[in-house]
C-alpha cells in the first residue's frame, strides 16, 4: 500500500476538521482546535521553518549501502523516526478511534515497523492503562508520555506504565498551555526543576522533557536529571508568536554539548526533513500528524506505509549528500536559508 492510498482512505475516516491533506503543512486545519489546528499560524510556520533548510548535495564520495539506524537508551531502532504521542482522539480527529483504540494500533503497528510510538495520555486513568498494556505486548518499545498533572498524580501513573517495562518515559510538560487542561482536576501546569527531579527519580527509566524551546530550559532539563528532551512547541497548539522549532534548535543542541539525547518535533513530515533535522543536531525526530492520519487511512498497514516511505526519503538523502550512516551526517550537509 503507498502511502498516497492511504491519505485517500483517512479521507472518508477523519474530521470534520482534519482533511488529511496531501502535504500536512498546517493550512487547512488552521487555527480549529478541537481539531488539528494551532494557535495562530505556528503550525504553519513549523513546517515552513524545514523548508528553508536546503540539502547540499554531494555525489563524488565513496559508494556503498545506506544504515539508518539508530541506538538510543539501550534499543535498536530502524530509523531516528518515532511516532508522536497524541490524545483526545474523539475530540480532535472524529469517532473512528478513542484514546484507549488508537494508542493500542499505533504501538503494535510502530513496533512492527522498527520504530516506537511515544503514547498519549488522558484525564481518564483507561488511556494510560491501556497504553501500558500496548507496550507491554510490544516488548517495550514505547514511551509512555505523561501529562504535567500534579507530582502526585504523575507517580501514580509511572506506576501504572511501570509494568510494561518501557525503555523510556517522558512528559510533554507544554501541555500546560492546552485550553481543555485548564482548570481540570488533578490540576496540570508548569513544573520547577525540584518537581522535575522528583518525578525523574521515580521513573527509573531514562526520562524525556517535551516542550523545550530555549537554551534556559534545556539547561534546566539537564539539571533535573532528564536524559532527553524533546525541542517541541507542542505542534503550536499552546502559545501564539512562538519560534518554530527548526529557529532553535541549533542553539540548543550547542548547549547540552551531548549530555542528552536531543529530538525535535514540529512540520517534520518527510525523510528529507528527518535528514535536515539531523544534520542540525537532532538525534532524532517525533512526527505525529500523519501518524494520526496512518491510522485513520488503513491502521497498521497505515503506519507501516508511512514509515517505508520516510525510510526510501531519507535514504535517498544520506546517500545523495553522502553519509553512509546516521554519524556521518554533518551540519555542512545542509544550507539554512
Amino acid at each position: 500500500m503507498q502511502y498516497k492510498e492511504v491519505l485517500e482512505a483517512a479521507r472518508g475516516n477523519i474530521g470534520p476538521v482534519c482533511k488529511a491533506c496531501p502535504v500536512c503543512n498546517g493550512r487547512a486545519c488552521g487555527t480549529n482546535i478541537p481539531g488539528p489546528g494551532s494557535r495562530g499560524n505556528i503550525a504553519v510556520r513549523n513546517y515552513e521553518g524545514w523548508q528553508r533548510v536546503y540539502l547540499n548535495m554531494d555525489t563524488l564520495c565513496e559508494g556503498g549501502a545506506v544504515d539508518l539506524g539508530l541506538e538510543i537508551f539501550g534499543k535498536k531502532f530502524k530509523l531516528p523516526v518515532f511516532a508522536g504521542p497524541v490524545g483526545a482522539m474523539t475530540m480532535h480527529y472524529g469517532d473512528k478511534y478513542n484514546d484507549v483504540e488508537y494508542n493500542k494500533i499505533l504501538v503494535s503497528a510502530c513496533a512492527e515497523a522498527g520504530i516506537a510510538a511515544f503514547t498519549g495520555d488522558g484525564m481518564n486513568p483507561a488511556v494510560m492503562e491501556a497504553a501500558a498494556a500496548a507496550i507491554k505486548e510490544a516488548g517495550g518499545m514505547g514511551v509512555p508520555t505523561i501529562k504535567p498533572w500534579n507530582v502526585e498524580t504523575i507517580v501514580a501513573k509511572m506506576n501504572l506504565a511501570k509494568d510494561a517495562a518501557p525503555f523510556a518515559m517522558a512528559m510533554d510538560v507544554d501541555a500546560a498551555g492546552l485550553p481543555f487542561l485548564k482548570g481540570m482536576q488533578p490540576p496540570a501546569g508548569p513544573k520547577s526543576v525540584a518537581e522535575m527531579k522528583e518525578i525523574v527519580a521515580a521513573a527509573g527509566v531514562p526520562f524525556i522533557v517535551k516542550g523545550i524551546m530555549t537554551v534556559k530550559g534545556a539547561l534546566k532539563a539537564l539539571e533535573s536529571g532528564a536524559e532527553g528532551i524533546v525541542v517541541s512547541n507542542h505542534g503550536g497548539r499552546v502559545l501564539n508568536d512562538t519560534l518554530a522549532t527548526v529557529d532553535v534548535l541549533e542553539d540548543i543542541v550547542k548547549a547540552v554539548d551531548g549530555r542528552m539525547k536531543i529530538f525535535v518535533d514540529g512540520g517534520i513530515r518527510t525523510g528529507t526533513d528527518v535528514f535536515k533535522a539531523l544534520a542540525l543536531g537532532a538525534d532524532a525526530v517525533i512526527i505525529a500528524r500523519p501518524f494520526v492520519v496512518s491510522v485513520y487511512g488503513a491502521a497498521a498497514e497505515g503506519v507501516d506505509a508511512y514509515v517505508a516511505k520516510l525510510y526510501g526519503e531519507l535514504e535517498d538523502a544520506m546517500a545523495m549528500c553522502g553519509a553512509h550512516s546516521l554519524k556521518e551526517i554533518t551540519r555542512d550537509m545542509v544550507t539554512v536559508k
